[in-house]
């Protein structure tokens, strides 16, 4: 029983100290070790493990695995390492994965992630995901991305791994010409800096070649259905109204049927290619129920795909090569997480002074790149018109998004605050910030009795640093 009671005040202690960490310095502390694991299928050339394990050194890795492996054992694999860091004892600092196989053969790579979520040695740790395709008959020298990747992580270890991934995929862009795009899926709730200097300390200024220009038209289209929706009216003054500080041209349309979602976008889409004058930003927030499977649901009940209407944005000419923001508040499945952690009892909590859960779904940073080129093979794990695309979604895949009828929702409203709160900075580290005090809510809908967690995902091909304000 005191070893019980040992074991699980020690992983409280280190989740209040990482808490603790989060909420004073906006980054994650990194204390424990640092574990990293390569998972290979027979086909990838020692050439391109050699250059991981060479990254993993570099970022400070101090244990590095390498297992091979058919595609169909990998989750058998990621469990035997799951149990092995749960059986050391103590908390981990940090676990990067790295999962290589041909293209197209991880399917169901969330599947994979998931297992590691559940390891109790990780809880409120940071999980990093590399998943690289490589091409059957690929040459055997590694790709644009890793040598970039390689280059990078030796020349600038005090960069946030988001400031380091958007230079990256600047990079790779420019290297692979533009027939490949890198794409990362954020659960983060602060900056991880997996070097031992601090993000912030002096560091070279990011030239004007790596940020966006958006000195010409910057462009909005809001479409929320309210009806039914207590509150979501709260989000569109909100919304509408940081959209207008931010000098965005903005367009409202209220209770959208299905087809009207599509029919906006597509007339969005044709004035920005009939402006003369350039076109520099446009931001969609689509605000509605959600189906069982991430559907969006008109004021009709009918279904739409969310993933047409980003498709139909970025094939605008007038948006080549800018920035295109979509912001989703709406719930992708049923599921209601309740967070991840010690049981804790009433004094426990009080000692902690904060919840002692996190979203089940927080602190897992997936990249999606090709490790060995994409010049003849089939399409890369981004098509190049995916490109320059950041997706927020209010909820991880397959849960619920939340919304208060009297304030609004919590993503949409907590965005808004820390926006006017600094608006020139740059947008994935702010965004990361929303994430943070959005893990940090419990929430308790009106039709569930029990305190629930809720956590943002975004996506982000962006190749450039983006300030909405300069």
């Amino acid at each position: 029983m005191a070893f019980l009671v040992a074991g699980t005040l020690q992983v409280a202690s280190k989740m209040a100290d990482a808490r603790q960490s989060l909420e004073r310095k906006g980054k994650y502390g990194l204390q424990g070790p640092r574990v990293a694991l390569t998972l290979c299928s027979p086909e990838v050339s020692a050439s391109t493990v050699a250059v991981l394990e060479g990254v993993f050194r570099t970022l400070g890795f101090e244990s590095c695995q390498r297992r091979e492996a058919s595609v169909q054992g990998f989750l058998g694999e990621l469990a035997g390492f799951q149990e092995q860091l749960d059986a050391l004892g103590g908390p981990m600092g940090c676990a990067l994965v790295a999962l290589v196989a041909p293209r197209g053969q991880l399917r169901q790579p969330q599947q994979l992630v998931q297992e590691l979520s559940h390891c109790r040695a990780l809880w409120g740790c940071p999980k990093v995901f590399l998943l690289l395709s490589s091409a059957p008959g690929a040459a055997s020298e590694p790709g644009a991305f890793l040598t970039v990747l390689s280059e990078l992580c030796g020349r600038f270890p005090h960069w946030s791994l988001l400031q380091l991934l958007t230079e990256v995929f600047y990079r790779t862009a420019k290297e692979s010409e533009a027939t490949c795009c890198p794409v990362l899926r954020s659960s983060l709730r602060g900056a991880l800096c997996l070097g031992d200097v601090e993000p912030w300390e002096p560091q070279l200024e990011p030239s004007p070649s790596t940020q966006y220009d958006l000195s010409g038209t910057r462009a909005a289209l809001l479409l929320s259905v309210v009806h039914d929706r207590p509150g979501a009216q709260h989000d569109v003054e909100a919304l509408g109204g940081l959209c207008r500080a931010l000098s965005f041209k903005t367009t409202l349309r209220t209770d959208p049927t299905a087809q009207a979602f599509q029919e906006e976008m597509a007339q969005f889409r044709e004035c920005l290619d009939a402006r003369r004058a350039p076109v520099s930003c446009a931001l969609v927030a689509l605000m509605a129920h959600g189906g069982p499977q991430g559907q969006l649901l008109g004021a009709d009940g009918q279904e739409v795909q969310p993933e047409a209407l980003v498709q139909e944005l970025s094939h605008c000419r007038a948006l080549w090569g800018c920035p295109k923001i979509f912001l989703l508040q709406a719930c992708r499945g049923g599921q209601r997480d309740a967070g991840v952690g010690p049981t804790a009892l009433p004094w426990f909590r009080c000692w902690l002074r904060a919840s002692p859960t996190t979203p089940s779904h927080a602190d897992v940073l997936q990249i999606y790149a090709d490790a060995q080129g994409s010049s003849s093979a089939g399409p890369a794990p981004g098509s190049p018109d995916q490109a320059d695309v950041l997706m927020v979604y209010a909820a991880a895949e397959g849960c619920v998004a939340y919304r208060d009828e009297e304030k609004g929702s919590d993503f949409i409203q907590t965005l808004v605050e820390v926006l006017r709160a600094d608006p020139g900075a740059e947008l994935l580290e702010l965004l990361t910030e929303v994430n943070r005090r959005v893990c940090e809510l419990e929430v308790l809908g009106p039709d569930c009795q029990e305190r629930v967690k809720a956590c943002l995902e975004i996506r982000s091909s962006l190749r450039r640093q983006l300030c909405l304000q300069a």
